[in-house]
């Protein structure tokens, strides 16, 4: 009898962790030049900020954060290991989380460290007080959701 709760218990508790909320992507589309622009101070909060962009039928979806040394990161919501599960990050306190393995990786690392599960580097620029992302940086991110369905 306890075995059967136990086991019982252990499925929910694993049916709630892989069922996870994935972040919401908001839609973005760059300019005449090709870039996409961030105003600095939306990202004040320190909160991971989530965005998808669309070309053709191709889709990448990507994060700014702002991390605990007051840089403004930037990265794909994939990473080399996880992303034909297709979870993306949460963001729990200071740290980026995989929603697949749930392996922690400091903000202040996003953009520094790459391979494995960390997220995948994106290039952006601090231009004053905006955020530059290239469409083209992001169109080099659309093999890691190609196999998205959406």
């Amino acid at each position: 009898m306890w075995i059967l709760l136990i086991l019982a218990a252990a499925a929910i508790g694993a049916w709630f962790a892989w069922n996870r909320p994935v972040a919401s992507h908001a839609a973005v589309t760059p300019d005449s030049d090709g870039v996409i622009r961030f105003a600095v101070d939306d990202f004040a909060d320190g909160k991971a900020h989530y965005f998808s962009f669309k070309d053709g039928g191709s889709e990448v979806r990507f994060f700014l954060v702002r991390s605990t040394d007051g840089v403004i990161r930037a990265a794909l919501d994939s990473c080399d290991v996880c992303y034909r599960e297709q979870r993306g990050y949460r963001q729990e306190g200071d740290d980026m989380v995989c929603n697949n393995c749930n392996q922690h990786f400091r903000t202040d690392l996003v953009n520094v460290v790459k391979g494995g599960c960390n997220p995948v580097p994106l290039e952006r620029q601090q231009v004053g007080n905006q955020i530059l992302v290239r469409a083209a940086d992001l169109a080099n991110g659309f093999g890691y959701f190609a196999l998205a369905v959406r």
